[in-house]
């Protein structure tokens, strides 16, 4: 008698979660449809990094791009939307921050879920934007980077080391120009 009450209790407890989870949006998405960060830079120490990302694709602009192509420069990522306002927030700091990279340094972006190219090319043009960005609407290349450091916000940005490993991840809207301009100097620093 006591198993089938505690099976009772259980089931009940079973039907009231799936019932609360399924009345509410996505964990943490805030009503949002995509997960928003947090603007937590994670660095990733070289013995830690995983492969190298193999990313390739067709720009906004229609050409082709591939991520191994890049490897012996530090490249920046930034996933990104023109139907995202914390992407519309942090894209002058991303123009800004080009313009100081250290040289030899790459930057390119990931346009993501974004249904024709005509609003994400407006968007670049507005911010004035100096690097490419493949396009990707089904948002395929950010399955890619390895776990546990694949992008899952947007905006998000990676820095990658000379071999084409994810060295750093900032999760959402980066803090500072400053934050990005120290984590590729750290980068750029490494031995190969």
């Amino acid at each position: 008698m006591v198993a089938r009450r505690l099976a009772l209790v259980v089931a009940a407890l079973a039907v009231t979660a799936g019932t609360a989870t399924a009345c509410t949006d996505a964990n943490g998405t805030e009503g949002k449809d995509y997960v928003p960060g947090d603007g937590i830079v994670r660095e990733i120490a070289p013995v830690d990094r995983r492969p190298p990302v193999e990313v390739s694709g067709e720009t906004l602009d229609g050409d082709p791009l591939d991520l191994a192509d890049l490897r012996g420069s530090v490249v920046v990522v930034n996933v990104w939307g023109a139907w995202c306002t914390e992407c519309l927030e942090e894209a002058p700091l991303l123009v800004d921050a080009a313009d100081e990279l250290p040289a030899g340094t790459e930057m390119l972006g990931i346009d993501i879920r974004d249904l024709g190219k005509d609003q994400p090319r407006g968007f670049e043009r507005k911010f004035g934007v100096p690097y490419p960005s493949l396009y990707d609407p089904g948002s395929e290349t950010l399955l890619k980077f390895p776990a546990p450091f694949n992008p899952r916000a947007t905006p998000s940005t990676l820095v990658l080391d000379r071999r084409g490993r994810v060295a750093a991840v900032v999760s959402g809207v980066l803090p500072s120009k400053l934050t990005l301009l120290d984590l590729v100097e750290e980068v750029a620093a490494e031995d190969g």
